[in-house]
């Protein structure tokens, strides 16, 4: 009778005092789970998970550069998640709705236990879709302590399948998205990527002020920008710098450049 591999976990936490805690923690609560990898962001732990594809990941709500809420929006639906976090007491009400799990810091080891047992109950399992409950948290997350509604929180970074590897794209780095058949493409100064998500979802997910929709199938950072011009036909052609293509606006859309 053959045994069962070993279940695998990266734990991400900016702290290493923290990573180290829990390390030890995961070891009494659970002998067998082996830590693949650890990471001090949100960036590093995205790239460490398409490296080993861990099957949970324990995130820190609080990092620098990629929270682990924004973290786990692009690792959802490929591992199971365990956020730890010191106060973010707001997310508990979201937490107990049972798709995701929690840990308190300083983490408690019977806490620990009772969330390691349930993490082996799911394992084997198709991860839950929890976008809902990480849309909610990261409106959440953004509140003020006096429950004051901030500023809505908007995608910083595009997550692109590179052969094995995964390639963390800066929002700030993209020109444009065109709608390419099944996937969206991603242009960039240094070249372009291909993505699964559709225009729409990152119409709805990045920030009306940076980013256009100057057609159908086209969206574009504003200040990336060069000029607009009007081809034979009338037709309305945006040229971005760093880049060669000319993208037309659509009849729908020309109130953009209402100069011209």
């Amino acid at each position: 009778m053959t045994s069962q591999p070993k279940a695998t976990a990266i734990i991400a936490d900016d702290e290493e005092p923290m990573r180290d805690m829990l390390r030890k923690r995961l070891h009494e609560a659970w002998p067998e789970l082996e830590i693949v990898a650890e990471a001090a962001n949100g960036i590093e732990a995205i790239a460490l998970a398409g490296q080993h594809q861990p099957d949970i990941v324990f995130l820190d709500i609080r990092m620098p550069g990629l929270t682990g809420i924004e973290a786990a929006r692009m690792l959802f639906n490929r591992c199971h998640i365990v956020f730890i976090t010191a106060y973010d007491q707001y997310a508990i009400e979201a937490f107990e709705q049972g798709a995701l799990d929690y840990l308190l810091k300083p983490v408690n080891l019977e806490r620990l236990k009772t969330a390691c047992e349930r993490l082996q109950s799911r394992l084997g399992k198709t991860p839950n879709n929890i976008e809902r409950q990480l849309s909610q948290l990261l409106q959440q997350s953004g509140r003020s302590p006096a429950g004051a509604p901030a500023q809505p929180e908007y995608l910083h970074w595009i997550q692109a399948q590179v052969g094995n590897s995964l390639r963390m794209i800066s929002t700030k780095e993209v020109l444009f998205f065109r709608a390419d058949e099944k996937y969206t493409r991603v242009q960039t100064a240094q070249g372009e990527f291909l993505i699964r998500k559709t225009l729409k979802e990152l119409e709805d997910e990045l920030d009306p002020n940076e980013f256009w929709r100057i057609h159908r199938s086209t969206l574009v950072r504003v200040d990336a920008i060069a000029e607009v011009t009007r081809d034979l036909r009338g037709r309305q052609m945006v040229r971005v710098r760093n880049s060669t293509e000319e993208l037309e606006v659509s009849r729908g859309n020309t109130h953009l450049f209402q100069q011209m």
